[in-house]
């Protein structure tokens, strides 16, 4: 039965698609106008911006009329820099690398996505192979990746302490929000956590399933709202947190893990020799595709969805930019479908891997 609560979910979820739409268009028409140059070309370029992080929150842009100059709405956020000292300053000094920014006696410039220093006339030096010679000091910024990461941490901290605290009160009994995550707790720990690693020793990795589970899929949901935020489509998150898996699976290993790498039990011992050095490299594939699925999946979602969305602006005829809103809205409800099934891959191999480690065998010895 259509409920007024679900009328209100839809109705917030055309709102935020809405939003996107619009903050796209206005970016590729200002830029077609502005520059004259191919659309195609430029809806690429806005793509390849889109996936990359940046230094300020920046929700559309639009070609004054009076100046015929870019104009960016959006957030900006602090860089901090390491040159010979701590230098710190608003990136709206940047304006997206169209200017210089002069902080104390340096200048800084904003080129494909990093902070160089330069000059007054912001010039770049290249090499034979057209790579930027300038000095790029040590970046410490708070970027856009950041700021979401802080915020999905802290969400889940106020998230997860409401719980805990619901459960003190009422007996083990979630009240509020956490009816919500309780059953999904639940199932980590029920589906998860003991079918792959065991009764036995599942406890000791529950928390960072939890975590890992619920910060992927936090991410991932904020990735598809109109801010633009493409965290787990950053294949440096996805290394650490692959990272993290492999070192908390080799950390916590048994012997008998390591022996079935370098000297598997039964079987010949020639065979041994030749199956040591395969095992040893699967060590270290197995949190390498762990990086790239997430990577790939998610980064390949906001690929095809904003290919699709660009197509109304390449058509420009009411069958063709119909028809490219339909399937854009139709992809963007399954990005919500995939934001909480990558989640569950990355958790379920990640329990796998330590089930595999913690794991004991019984072995006759001869």
């Amino acid at each position: 039965m259509f409920t007024l609560r679900s009328s209100k979910q839809l109705i917030l979820t055309l709102l935020c698609a809405t939003l996107s739409f619009q903050s796209f268009a206005k970016e590729t028409k200002d830029a077609h106008d502005s520059d004259g140059a191919d659309l195609k070309s430029e809806i690429k370029a806005y793509i390849q911006h889109h996936l990359q992080d940046s230094y300020d929150f920046n929700l559309l842009s639009y070609t004054d009329e009076t100046t015929h100059k870019k104009v960016h709405v959006g957030l900006p956020l602090p860089v901090i820099l390491w040159d010979n000292g701590l230098q710190v300053f608003s990136s709206s000094k940047l304006h997206h690398g169209e200017s210089v920014a002069h902080v104390g006696d340096n200048y800084y410039k904003l080129y494909h996505g990093k902070i160089y220093k330069t000059n007054a006339a912001g010039e770049i030096s290249y090499d034979d192979h057209h790579h930027p010679t300038n000095v790029k000091p040590l970046d410490f910024s708070i970027t856009k990746s950041v700021v979401s990461i802080l915020f999905t941490a802290l969400l889940m901290i106020l998230l997860f302490q409401s719980l805990a605290r619901s459960y003190a009160k009422n007996g083990l009994i979630a009240q509020g929000i956490g009816r919500f995550f309780e059953p999904i707790v639940i199932y980590i720990r029920d589906e998860i956590a003991i079918p792959n690693i065991g009764e036995k020793h599942y406890r000791k990795y529950m928390s960072f399933l939890l975590t890992l589970f619920f910060f992927v899929w936090f991410l991932n949901i904020l990735g598809l709202t109109p801010l633009g935020i493409n965290v787990t489509g950053n294949i440096a998150v996805t290394f650490c947190l692959a990272t993290l898996t492999f070192l908390i699976t080799n950390l916590t290993a048994k012997k008998d893990y390591w022996m079935h790498i370098f000297w598997m039990p039964g079987v010949p011992k020639l065979m041994r020799v030749v199956l040591a050095p395969i095992e040893l490299l699967g060590v270290f594939i197995k949190p390498f595709s762990l990086m790239i699925r997430l990577y790939a999946n998610i980064s390949a979602g906001h690929i095809v969805l904003m290919s699709l969305i660009s197509l109304i602006f390449i058509f420009k005829n009411w069958l063709g930019s119909s028809l490219s809103f339909m399937l854009a809205f139709a992809i963007s409800m399954i990005e919500i479908l995939v934001a909480l099934l990558q989640a569950y891959i990355f958790t379920m191999l990640s329990a796998l891997y330590f089930g595999m480690a913690a794991e004991e065998h019984d072995h006759e010895h001869h």
